[in-house]
């Protein structure tokens, strides 16, 4: 066989070599597998535990000043029972509304003309306010407060509709996406919500 060249085979430390690069080849596509799904079981981890328990919401307009003012961005709490003075977000015709609880399924509410609160009677301390109105009030003073739902004001007293508002009224328990805990943004801002 004159003129004609004959291929090697390979030898056993070559095939040892290739044998080799494969595996090393197949552990990386694992690993990068592996590594991908991880990632998409935490991601859609993290989007159930936002939405469902800590939802992240971002304050509009005003009605929270000076407690909250627009673009805060806040934690909400879903776990746990409603008191007076907690600051809640809630469902009202497919938005997101931000109100503090003044009153308790129950409670009689009562607010003079300088916007004076009071609660069965007795005065509420608000040390959040920077100043009292009566606001956009068209509800019957004073007002009891119906079984399973809450008298919600925003701290922004002139301008805040609320429930002072027969538009918007007390807020029921089904309506309510959690108690604000925790502001995340602006940084300087950073900390519990009170």
């Amino acid at each position: 066989m004159k003129g004609k060249q004959i291929e090697s085979l390979p030898t056993s430390q070559q095939l040892e070599g290739e044998l080799n690069r494969e595996n090393l080849r197949h552990r990386y596509r694992h690993m990068v597998r592996s590594t991908i799904s991880i990632l998409v079981v935490v991601a859609a981890a993290a989007v159930l535990v936002s939405t469902i328990l800590l939802p992240v919401l971002r304050v509009y307009g005003y009605s929270t000043e000076p407690t909250l003012t627009g673009g805060d961005i806040v934690v909400s709490w879903r776990i746990g029972s409603i008191d007076r003075g907690d600051i809640i977000a809630f469902h009202y015709n497919n938005k997101i509304l931000i109100k503090r609880v003044i009153g308790l399924p129950g409670e009689w509410i009562d607010i003079d003309e300088a916007g004076n609160v009071t609660v069965d009677g007795v005065p509420l301390e608000e040390p959040y306010l920077t100043e009292k109105a009566l606001g956009v009030c068209d509800i019957t003073l004073p007002y009891q407060v119906p079984e399973g739902r809450y008298f919600v004001m925003g701290d922004y007293r002139e301008t805040s509709s609320d429930s002072r508002n027969t538009a918007l009224g007390c807020v029921s328990e089904e309506q309510i996406l959690g108690q604000l805990v925790f502001r995340i943004w602006p940084f300087d801002k950073l900390g519990m919500i009170s």
